[in-house]
């Protein structure tokens, strides 16, 4: 069998195609938000709840996925998770209401946390230091590439005549067809792309691809990188270690912080657009725009930091440096709202979803370079697990402002939510998108500062 050069790089391209699969799954119900929520007779509390349980389900499956990955290894980790997801978002077709919704949307959350401590492991294993953030923004950035394909996948499906084109396939589906179809095609996507992972993928050296220059290069990097950190690198952490890490908690704060931004672009904006910029739902395939600059950042932010790494400076300092050039834009945030016209208000948006993304793409590698490769899905997925929480506070406190008091009993998301932040949303209630732009400015500048100390770079912080 012929080896392939550089056949990282055709690696990473199978971890994209995932990525964008994976986004192209989690999308297909914020895409088709207002024709699901009409079918089903569900107003934004509802939705707001079920994006709580996708998002309680992924921070569940984070805390534990990464030991998974760990443990079964990074081609079948992967596959395992693949496989589920994938299958959860076949199911969905199925619901016909806010309960079974929920549950399958649980489902596929439980599946999807899975790919990104693979991922990372993916990096760990096929990448030099100065290749990482780079490699992990070209998977980053299928995900954003699978939420730009999303609305121009699905939203064509809501709509197409099935009764009168296939009425065998509306005879099976019932009432809302189309956007039951978007659901079973793209969960079946994701079976096919399992056959080439299975195929292709395996460590560096049992690879018959590889060849001995990159193999070489690969162990060099791998030996340089033992060397510096210690005899301990090769010893996983235990969950004690992990947990009373002060790395491992600013790592998990920070994206507490500031992941929030991201999950409000993906579940919140094309409603933002629909019900305050007054677009259609056909109309709404204009956030194609927002996920090509999130597209961009991914990949530019991680060459920016490859840049600094490749002129000497550490690499916990490049991804920093490089974060702080993104927190300076995200003051732009508040504008997104006050500008009259939508191209106006688009062109903030880019902005600020491009120093989002950035910004998530060196804190991601800020894992990878500090952590062991022996722990690193553990220890990615734990850190990712302050992700959703913050997801999880942001989809509440977003979904009380736009919305006044709900005529429906409080479910049991709305419950625990009041107990925790109760007064806070008795505060913001009503406010509208305007008041969360604001926060959204604050946000990054403030996690940059407390993750600055993190500049000095490994293992000395470590646990």
């Amino acid at each position: 069998m012929p080896r392939i050069p550089h056949f990282r790089w055709f690696i990473i391209v199978l971890v994209f195609l995932a990525a964008v699969l994976n986004y192209v799954d989690r999308q297909t119900l914020s895409a088709l938000a207002p024709t699901i929520q009409r079918d089903l007779a569900m107003d934004d509390r509802a939705y707001a709840n079920i994006v709580n349980l996708f998002l309680v389900a992924y921070t569940i499956a984070y805390l534990v996925s990464g030991r998974i990955v760990d443990r079964l290894g990074t081609r079948a980790g992967m596959t395992v998770f693949v496989v589920w997801w994938s299958i959860a978002n076949v199911l969905t077709a199925a619901a016909h209401g806010m309960r079974s919704l929920g549950s399958f949307r649980f489902l596929l959350g439980l599946g999807e946390a899975g790919v990104w401590p693979a991922a990372s492991k993916v990096v760990a294993e096929w990448f030099p230091a100065r290749e990482r953030a780079l490699a992990i923004g070209l998977y980053t950035m299928g995900a954003t590439i699978g939420a730009t394909v999303a609305p121009y996948l699905v939203i064509p499906l809501a709509t197409y005549p099935f009764a009168e084109k296939l009425p065998f396939i509306a005879h099976v589906l019932g009432d809302g067809v189309g956007w039951r179809m978007a659901f079973v095609i793209t969960g079946a996507l994701g079976l096919v792309w399992v056959l080439p992972w299975l195929l292709f993928y395996r460590q560096p050296k049992e690879s018959k691809l590889v060849t001995s220059a990159e193999l070489s290069l690969l162990e060099q990097s791998a030996g340089e990188e033992a060397k510096a950190n210690g005899p301990d690198d090769a010893v996983p952490w235990t969950w004690r270690q992990i947990f009373s890490s002060r790395v491992v908690w600013l790592l998990l704060i920070g994206r507490l912080l500031t992941d929030p931004v991201w999950y409000f672009y993906q579940f919140w904006f094309p409603k933002y657009l629909h019900s305050v910029r007054h677009l259609a739902q056909d109309q709404l395939t204009v956030t194609w725009i927002v996920y090509a600059a999130a597209a961009a950042g991914s990949l530019i932010g991680g060459w920016l930091s490859g840049v600094l790494v490749k002129q000497k400076i550490a690499p916990a300092r490049s991804r920093l440096w490089i974060m702080l050039g993104c927190a300076c834009l995200m003051p732009a945030s508040p504008f997104i709202a006050r500008v009259a016209g939508l191209d106006a208000a688009m062109t903030l948006t880019v902005v600020v979803v491009f120093a989002a993304l950035a910004w998530l793409i060196n804190l991601s590698s800020l894992v990878v370079d500090l952590v062991p490769r022996s722990s690193l899905g553990t220890v990615f997925g734990v850190v990712a697990a302050g992700s959703t929480l913050g997801g999880i506070m942001m989809n509440t406190l977003v979904s009380f402002m736009v919305s006044g008091p709900s005529s429906k009993p409080s479910g049991f998301l709305d419950q625990i939510v009041n107990t925790v932040l109760g007064p806070l949303l008795s505060l913001v209630q009503g406010a509208g998108y305007g008041r969360w732009f604001l926060v959204m400015a604050c946000l990054h500048p403030l996690a940059w500062l407390m993750l600055w100390e993190l500049r000095n770079g490994p293992r000395n912080q470590r646990a």
